[in-house]
């Protein structure tokens, strides 16, 4: 476990070096992060913006009539067994067969709002899980206190450690991997690989990222924090994220405080 840890940490060391020579050698390099943050900021409004209207469609549209056309097969299921109770056995499979369906959507719409395994294992469990059949080694630590993290930084850690091991089990062919989590004012993420590496255009050698390297970001920016990747051919892979544990609205939003 020393031995991994070492050598993740001088693998982060030498990455953090590598990327302070290139920004103070690269004039540019800061006007293009700001240009960067700005349409990462713009895609955040937009994809709340979007789940919002897609699960108000799913509740108005969706679990809406859904509901209402259960009420009226009870309703059928109530006379049938009033006026012909030979034929209700059918009729209560079907009803049983459409509340098991329902029942299954919303909690897929909650999945989709909050990870159930946050609550029912908290955070360092929950990622436990998601690291099983990773590869064939992953070391998971938490530093600091576990308790009282706010749901949205609970949330934001879950989905980027989640996106980082997905990547390792499709792409990266690492024997093993860390995960490191460590809490002062704020929350550290890093999660280190010893696979293939990144292709160059994902290294920073082409457009800004997309699909899960992109997610991830925009996860750790919606909480006020941030998060990199630097890689290595045939060294490895290195996600680092910084997430405020201040979130911004969150103690009023969850406390109530400064209500009227």
């Amino acid at each position: 476990m020393r031995s991994v840890v070492a050598r993740a940490v001088a693998l982060a060391a030498a990455f953090a070096a590598g990327a302070a020579a290139a920004h103070l050698a690269n004039g540019p390099h800061r006007a293009r992060l700001t240009t960067d943050l700005q349409r990462s900021r713009e895609r955040i409004l937009a994809t709340r913006e979007e789940e919002r209207r897609r699960l108000r469609h799913d509740l108005h549209d969706g679990l809406g009539p859904t509901l209402a056309s259960l009420a009226m097969s009870l309703d059928t299921a109530r006379i049938t067994l009033a006026g012909e109770p030979e034929r209700i056995e059918p009729v209560l499979t079907e009803l049983r067969d459409r509340l098991a369906t329902t029942v299954g959507e919303i909690r897929e719409m909650a999945y989709g709002l909050r990870p159930p395994a946050l609550d029912d294992l908290g955070l360092v469990a929950a990622i436990e899980s998601l690291a099983e059949g990773c590869c064939e080694r992953v070391d998971i630590r938490f530093d600091g206190d576990r308790t009282g993290l706010p749901a949205a930084v609970e949330v934001a850690a879950y989905r980027i450690v989640e996106e980082a091991l997905a990547n390792i089990r499709k792409h990266a062919r690492a024997g093993t991997a860390l995960v490191l989590i460590s809490r002062d004012a704020d929350l550290h993420i890093m999660i280190a690989d010893s696979g293939v590496g990144l292709p160059d255009q994902a290294r920073g050698g082409g457009p800004p990222p997309t699909g899960g390297l992109a997610r991830m970001r925009e996860w750790a920016a919606e909480v006020g924090g941030g998060c990199t990747v630097t890689s290595r051919p045939g060294v490895g892979t290195i996600v680092s994220s910084r997430l405020p544990l201040a979130v911004p609205g969150y103690h009023r939003a969850f406390t109530g405080e400064g209500r009227p």
